[in-house]
């Protein structure tokens, strides 16, 4: 399944290069800032079918895997550093039960269980200007270079506390 490619894709990324901390992005409409998400369940529900027609409904993320994970990196200090510098951010207490909960989750079963050091999270971004230009009804969007920028913040946040 499309969400399985992309766990696997994560990890092989991290076995290649071996961060010190992991920050998932996705995009999920209808939001209007920054997400900052602070946990992933272990819940798979998807009201739509994905990329490749899938549809899974009422399953668990990893068989057997704990309820939920909370994400390492400051999410709190990240929301705030994003609110300072004037780009719309918030703590998020649900990655919903989707693809990008589902990678979240993953990523984090992962890490547990084969890199526990390592830190991570998940941001979920709105649409870019362009994909909700002339939208029925209007959707909510941010500018590409906002959301690029809101995302430098946040890998200079957790840097900044891996510094200490």
């Amino acid at each position: 399944m499309v969400t399985v490619k992309c766990i696997d894709e994560a990890v092989k990324l991290i076995e290649k290069y071996e961060p010190v901390a992991v920050i998932n992005v996705g995009q999920a409409g209808g939001r209007v800032e920054l997400s900052i998400e602070k946990v992933a369940i272990n819940v798979k529900d998807y009201r739509i079918p994905d990329n490749e027609g899938n549809q899974i409904r009422y399953a668990p993320v990893v068989e057997g895997g704990p309820d939920a994970y909370f994400a390492t990196i400051p999410v709190e200090k990240i929301a705030d550093s994003l609110v300072e510098k004037v780009i719309p951010a918030s703590v998020s207490y649900t990655a919903g039960t989707y693809c990008c909960n589902e990678v979240f989750y993953g990523v984090s079963h992962y890490l547990r269980n084969n890199k526990p050091g390592v830190l991570n999270g998940f941001i979920h971004i709105p649409f870019i200007l362009e994909q909700a230009a002339g939208a029925k009804p209007p959707r909510a969007s941010m500018p590409l270079e906002v959301i690029v920028k809101g995302l430098e913040i946040a890998v200079e946040v957790v840097a900044e506390g891996l510094e200490k």
